[in-house]
């Protein structure tokens, strides 16, 4: 019988002690690797290709939240985590599981009966592995840094260094202060999870950072565009222009 190739990733060692040595009475399961961040945890995935993560949310360096972004297989997902029970509500209907710390070995076993279900169904695990993704970007609050993935290599952008954000097709473009990153989300995201008083959404095209903006100006008739203190010029909508004259 193939085993359950299995993967633990939580930056505590107590954490992962316990998970393996409760799977350790699985004989159909198999521990590949253990690891104690998430830019180590991405890399055993994309190499690996496990079945079944246990997969810790807060985490240092880079959250599990966050690593959800960035895998390109994705497993099937079991939450260990001690963030408060009712924060995890969200993730009840969607998640395969979640653990919270403590827990115990009848609740772990409960855990794998979920995970054997979804890992019969690869088709069911694709779609609950999306929906996780959905319920994260839903109950996570405005947004402090976005990840981003350029072939091996992972980029982390604090928010306050985003000068402005610009739609291209299917991604999105951040200017930052540090470069420029390609990002594979839409606006709407991006105006949803910034925070408002922060940014505001002038165009279409173009999220830009308010304290950046130095003055509105205008071209012709009902046609607008923001001088950034850099000198850079963006175009602004006449949606754009209402909200910034109400902000102004």
């Amino acid at each position: 019988m193939k085993k359950i190739r299995t993967l633990i990733i939580d930056d505590e060692q107590l954490g992962r002690d316990l998970i393996k040595a409760y799977i350790a009475k699985h004989e159909g399961y198999e521990v590949l690797a253990e690891c104690n961040n998430g830019f180590d945890g991405i890399k055993q995935i994309n190499e690996m290709k496990p079945d079944l993560i246990f997969l810790d949310i807060q985490m240092p360096k880079l959250t599990g939240f966050e690593m959800l972004e960035l895998i390109d297989s994705p497993p099937v997902i079991i939450f260990t985590t001690a963030y408060d029970q009712y924060a995890l509500k969200a993730f009840d209907v969607n998640a395969t599981d979640y653990l919270l710390k403590p827990f115990s070995e009848d609740r772990f076993n409960d855990s794998l009966v979920k995970a054997e279900k979804l890992l019969s169904n690869k088709a069911v695990s694709l779609s609950k592995f999306q929906d996780i993704l959905k319920t994260a970007e839903a109950s996570r609050e405005a947004l402090e840094r976005v990840v981003v993935k350029n072939q091996q290599k992972i980029t982390l952008v604090p928010v306050e260094e985003i000068k402005y954000i610009e739609a291209q097709d299917d991604y999105t473009m951040l200017y930052a202060e540090k470069g420029n990153f390609l990002k594979q989300k839409t606006m709407k995201y991006f105006e949803e999870s910034l925070n408002s008083k922060d940014f505001v959404r002038i165009h279409r095209s173009y999220i830009v950072r308010l304290a950046l903006i130095k003055q509105i100006e205008l071209l012709e008739k009902e046609s607008y565009q923001i001088i950034l203190h850099d000198g850079k010029k963006l175009p602004v909508s006449k949606t754009g222009y209402s909200k910034l004259k109400d902000l102004f």
